[in-house]
């Protein structure tokens, strides 16, 4: 769980499919070794979200924002002025919005489902 570091920013890829992309700061417990103490050492993680969620989820992603999300981990390579850089991402799956009013309980896979469990207003016949 960690709060964006900016507004999600949405393009469309060659092929006319979006991609969302953000970036998370997540505070990470360590053990001060001078005081002893434990203090907030952030990490910092880029996300991206594709398809038709990217679209519907834009303008919900703004800076500040605390969600949990969960994917899968992405290695990408490049060269940029002769030197090869490299970096991990997360491809994302489900997002949770963690700051509204039922906290914890808002969330949505990136396939357009959602996994708060259906409520029923009929009895139940048993």
């Amino acid at each position: 769980m960690g709060n964006l570091t900016r507004d999600a920013e949405l393009r469309k890829k060659g092929d006319a499919t979006s991609v969302l992309t953000f970036g998370l700061a997540i505070n990470e417990k360590k053990k001060d070794s001078e005081t002893g103490e434990y203090v907030d050492a952030p990490v910092f993680v880029d996300c991206a979200l594709f398809g038709a969620r990217a679209e519907a989820l834009a303008p919900y992603l703004t800076k500040g924002k605390k969600v949990s999300v969960d994917g899968r981990l992405r290695y990408h390579s490049w060269m940029k002025n002769d030197e090869k850089r490299h970096a991990l991402s997360v491809l994302v799956t489900d997002i949770e919005f963690a700051d509204s009013k039922g906290a914890g309980k808002d969330t949505v896979s990136a396939q357009g489902q959602s996994t708060e469990p259906e409520t029923y207003d009929a009895d139940i016949p048993f």
